[in-house]
């Protein structure tokens, strides 16, 4: 792998892309644990569509942050490509926008199947995903990132492959939107605690600024607990498997929410991030097995 492709690779923060792929997956799962027809064409354009946007929002932050003063040398995350001299931020930026269109492509058959609903919430999510960091009002400046993760990387992806899927929408996809979103927000939300004291300087107003780290430490521990205790749903449902199988991911949870409490931010808190990215995808893919044993 040349050291150019390796930048790129980096860029694109692959550890990230649970946050696309777990959705699918999930809402693919419950619609053939509900008896009901999966169409697997449907399912791989949604997951391509949202790994471009994906990339593409990591991108866009990247040179955004960078122009904005937030990634200096002083960080205590990974390297970043415009913060490094991999590239730079105008090259970024355009990479992003050019993941966007990719993205738009890729939907196209999904909007074919879904209509005008699915056109609209495709485009909510691109608009989101460049005003994650970008626009007039930041959503990561402002304090809103958590709750664009908790839609757009929960609610919104599982509903709205179960809509494809079904033409529908059902409680269980909310819920198990809900669950997913929670614990991709507790990345977000190390994330910002990690990054926190350059964030103020920055005048970046994230939940974990505006909060400060005790209550930001506090965010962690109810997105997960309320991420668990929704498994008491599938319990009243009848789908015990996807009631028990998930519980695996907790001791791994509990691991994560401990060291946050004991600990203060320093570099540690990526391999915090790389744990927490794991319980996300280890309960996801549990509660998607539940689902298809049910």
């Amino acid at each position: 792998m040349t050291s150019r492709t390796r930048a790129l690779l980096l860029t694109a923060r692959p550890k990230t892309l649970a946050a696309a792929i777990v959705p699918v997956m999930v809402a693919t799962a419950l619609v053939k644990a509900e008896g009901l027809t999966v169409t697997p064409s449907i399912s791989v354009f949604a997951v391509l569509s949202a790994i471009m946007i994906q990339i593409g929002t990591n991108f866009i932050n990247d040179a955004l942050d960078f122009w904005k003063g937030a990634d200096k040398e002083t960080r205590l995350g990974d390297a970043r490509a415009c913060q490094s001299g991999w590239f730079s931020p105008r090259t970024v930026l355009l990479m992003g926008l050019g993941c966007f269109a990719t993205a738009m492509l890729l939907g196209l058959p999904l909007v074919y199947v879904g209509g005008w609903p699915i056109f609209w919430v495709g485009i909510a999510s691109l608009l989101m995903g460049y005003a994650y960091t970008g626009g007039p009002y930041p959503l990561a400046y402002v304090g809103l990132g958590d709750l664009f993760v908790i839609l757009f990387f929960g609610l919104v992806a599982v509903g709205g492959v179960y809509y494809l899927q079904t033409a529908g929408l059902s409680a269980g996809a909310l819920v198990a939107g809900l669950q997913v979103g929670l614990l991709a927000t507790v990345l977000i939300a190390i994330n910002n605690l990690r990054d926190l004291d350059q964030d103020r300087e920055v005048n970046k107003r994230t939940l974990a600024v505006r909060l400060g780290p005790k209550l930001g430490r506090l965010e962690v521990l109810l997105l997960i607990l309320v991420a668990f205790v929704l498994n008491l749903y599938w319990l009243g449902q009848g789908a015990w498997l996807a009631f028990l199988l998930p519980l695996f991911a907790l001791p791994p949870a509990i691991k994560v929410v401990l060291t946050l409490l004991r600990s203060q931010a320093s570099r540690e808190y990526n391999r915090l991030l790389a744990k927490a990215a794991f319980v996300h995808m280890l309960f996801g893919v549990l509660l998607s097995i539940g689902f298809v044993l049910r």
